[in-house]
C-alpha cells in the first residue's frame, strides 16, 4: 500500500482514486442510481466520462479502448438491465482477448438475495464470459480489488473482469490506504525454447508465420518484421488481426479468416513448420477447425501464447512457448538465419498470390465496393483507423483494404454486429487528430445506431461508410443456400440514413454509384462532423467471389 490513510473518504472516492492511480483517463457508461457515488467522485477528475445511449455500445467502446491501449477499458453500468446490455461488449472482450473492467452498480447489501429491484446474480450471468467476477462488500478493500482487477484483466490471456459495487458500499466513509499502480506482467520465452525454434526453422522447407491475438505493441510488430526479413519468411495475419503486419511489405502473405485466399489456405495446410504467434486459430481463422488437425496437427506447430491454458487446448504443439507476443518478439532478435535459406522464393510467391487476390473485382450493381475500398486506402493516411462490426460487407474490407501500421484496425473476432460505430467513437476520442472510418452494413449499423448521437455529443467526427443492401446479408446468404426461395425474417425496411445523420446533428450523404463516392467522402471529411455515407449496394453482390444467385440452393460445402 502507498502510505497510511487517515482521511475519511466515500467508497466512490476511493474507487475513483484507484482508477486514476492506474492510469485510467476515460470511462464509458450509461448512468445509474446504483453508482452515483462513483460518478460524483469522478466529477472534476482527470478521468473523462463518456455517456452512451445503451450499455452494449458503452462496453464495446471500452473493449475498443482496451485494444488500442493495451490497458483495461473501463465501462460502468447499473444492475440487471445494465449488466444484460453490457454483456454484448464483454463477449467481444472475451473472444478477442481484450483487457476490460466492468464496474457494475448493485443493490444495497441489505436487500441482496431477495430479487430486489433490478437485482441479478451477475456471477452466474457472466459465467465464463469474464476472467474474474467479484463483489466488493467493504469499501476499505477497494484498492485491493481494483489492483487485482487490473492484473487479472491484463495477465496471461487478457479478458474482461467484473466488479460488483453495492450502492450503499459506495457511500460508506472509510479510512484506507491507496495501492500502487498496476504494472504489466510479461511472460518471457526460455533460451532453450528459442534455440529449439531456430533449429526447427533451419530444418524447414516451407515455413509460414501466422500472427494473431492480443498483447502486441508497435515495437513487437517491428521486431517481427525484422525477423521475417532476416529469415525471408512469408507472414500471414489471423482473422481481423491484419494490422499486425504491413500489407505493402514484400513478405506479407495475406489474412486467414472468412473467405480467405485459396492459395494462402493451401500454403497453410502444406507448411512443414507453422509458427503461430499470439493467436488461438479458433473457428473462423481455421475454417471450422479444418486447417490444422485436432489434436495432432499435420504441420510441425510452434505455438506462442501468453496464456498457458491455451497451449495444447486444441492443437498439440511440437513446441509450446508460453510468452506474450511482446516478449517473444523481443527474443526473436537473437535468432540467426541459416547461411543459405532452405526455402528460397517462398515469401515472394506468397506475396504475389496476396497481391493478385487483393486486386479489385467486379460485382453486380452500379456500386463497385472493392474499388471504393481501394480508393479509400489511397486517400487515407497510413495512421487512419478502420473499424467494422460483422456482416458480409466486412469481407470487402479485409480483402481489399491494405493496413500499414499497428493500431489501425478495430474489428471483433467474436463476430458481433454493431461493434464498428462504438469502436470508432472510442478510437476518435483516443486519437482525435487521426481519421477514423467505420464500415457497417445496414443491419449491423442499426444494432447500435443510437450511438451516432453519442458521436455528435462528443464531437467525435467519425465517418460511417454504410453498405446498405436492405437485408441481413450473411443470414440471407445462408438462408438462400440451405432453404432456397424461402425468405423469412431477413429483409430490412431502412430509414433514410443520411437524413438520420442530419437529424442527430451530423453530416449525411447518399451514394448510388461508384463515381459518387469520392465527392461524398470528401464533403463528409470537410464537414468536421460525424458523418454517414449511405452506400446503396446490390443484394445480389453478397460476396466478392460469388453472387446470391450462384449461392442459392448450393447447399453446405
Amino acid at each position: 500500500m502507498d502510505g497510511t490513510a487517515t482521511t475519511l473518504r466515500t467508497g466512490g472516492q476511493v474507487l475513483a482514486e484507484a482508477l486514476i492511480r492506474n492510469g485510467v483517463d476515460r470511462a464509458f457508461c450509461v448512468p445509474g442510481e446504483s453508482y452515483l457515488a462513483l460518478l460524483d467522485a469522478l466529477y472534476g477528475s482527470p478521468v473523462g466520462v463518456t455517456v452512451f445511449r445503451q450499455e452494449g455500445g458503452a462496453a464495446m467502446a471500452a473493449e475498443a479502448w482496451g485494444k488500442l491501449t493495451g490497458r483495461p477499458g473501463i465501462v460502468m453500468a447499473t444492475r440487471g438491465p445494465g449488466a444484460a446490455n453490457a454483456s454484448a461488449g464483454l463477449h467481444v472482450g472475451r473472444q478477442d482477448s481484450t483487457p476490460m473492467i466492468l464496474l457494475l452498480g448493485q443493490v444495497s447489501r441489505k436487500w441482496r438475495h431477495r430479487e430486489a429491484f433490478q437485482e441479478i446474480d451477475y456471477k452466474a450471468f457472466f459465467g465464463e464470459m469474464a476472467k474474474w467476477i467479484a463483489e466488493v462488500d467493504d469499501a476499505a478493500r477497494l484498492p485491493e480489488y481494483v489492483s487485482r482487477a487490473f492484473y487479472e484483466a491484463t495477465s496471461g490471456r487478457p479478458g474482461p473482469v467484473v466488479l460488483g459495487l453495492p450502492e450503499d458500499m459506495l457511500r460508506d466513509r472509510v479510512a484506507t490506504a491507496d495501492a500502487l499502480p498496476w504494472t504489466q506482467v510479461e511472460t518471457w520465452p526460455g533460451l532453450t525454447q528459442m534455440a529449439q525454434l531456430q533449429k526447427l526453422l533451419w530444418s524447414a522447407s516451407a515455413p509460414l508465420v501466422v500472427l494473431g491475438g492480443s498483447r502486441w505493441s508497435e515495437a513487437a510488430v517491428e521486431s517481427v518484421r525484422r525477423f521475417a526479413e532476416r529469415f525471408d519468411l512469408p507472414v500471414a495475419c489471423s482473422f481481423r488481426r491484419q494490422m499486425l503486419f504491413d500489407h505493402d511489405h514484400p513478405n506479407y502473405a495475406g489474412d486467414i479468416g472468412i473467405g480467405p485466399n485459396p492459395a494462402l489456405v493451401e500454403r497453410l495446410r502444406k507448411a512443414d513448420v507453422l509458427l503461430l504467434v499470439g493467436g488461438r486459430m479458433s473457428e473462423m481463422a481455421s475454417a471450422s477447425y479444418s486447417h490444422i488437425g485436432i489434436p495432432e496437427p499435420r504441420q510441425t506447430l510452434v505455438h506462442v501464447h501468453p496464456g498457458a491454458e491455451e497451449l495444447g487446448r486444441l492443437y498439440r504443439p511440437t513446441l509450446a512457448i508460453n510468452a506474450s507476443p511482446t516478449a517473444f518478439a523481443a527474443a526473436l532478435e537473437g535468432l540467426q538465419p541459416p547461411n543459405n535459406i532452405p526455402w528460397p522464393g517462398e515469401a515472394p510467391a506468397a506475396n504475389a498470390a496476396y497481391r493478385a487476390w487483393s486486386a479489385p473485382v467486379t460485382n453486380p450493381g452500379p456500386v463497385q465496393l472493392s474499388e471504393i475500398v481501394h480508393w479509400l486506402r489511397s486517400r487515407l493516411p497510413d495512421d487512419a483507423i478502420v473499424t467494422n462490426g460483422a456482416g458480409n460487407y466486412s469481407g470487402w474490407v479485409s480483402r481489399f483494404f491494405g493496413f500499414r501500421r499497428y493500431g489501425t484496425q478495430l474489428a471483433p473476432t467474436s463476430g458481433s454486429m454493431g461493434y464498428g460505430l462504438p469502436a470508432a467513437i472510442a478510437a476518435k476520442l483516443r486519437h482525435p487528430d487521426r481519421a477514423v472510418i467505420c464500415f457497417a452494413g445496414d443491419g449491423c449499423f442499426q444494432m447500435t445506431s443510437q450511438e451516432f448521437a453519442t458521436a455528435v455529443q462528443e464531437r467525435a467526427a467519425v465517418i460511417v461508410v454504410l453498405v446498405n443492401n436492405g437485408i441481413h446479408g450473411t443470414i440471407r446468404m445462408h438462408q438462400e443456400r440451405d432453404y432456397p426461395g424461402r425468405v423469412i425474417a431477413t429483409d430490412l425496411v431502412d430509414p433514410d440514413f443520411a437524413a438520420y445523420a442530419r437529424a442527430c446533428g451530423g453530416h449525411g450523404e447518399t451514394v448510388a454509384t461508384t463515381e459518387e463516392f469520392a465527392g461524398a467522402f470528401d464533403r463528409a471529411l470537410a464537414s468536421g462532423k460525424p458523418a454517414i455515407i449511405d452506400v446503396k449496394f446490390s443484394p445480389e453482390a453478397i460476396t466478392p467471389t460469388r453472387t446470391m444467385s450462384e449461392i442459392r440452393g448450393s447447399g453446405r460445402r
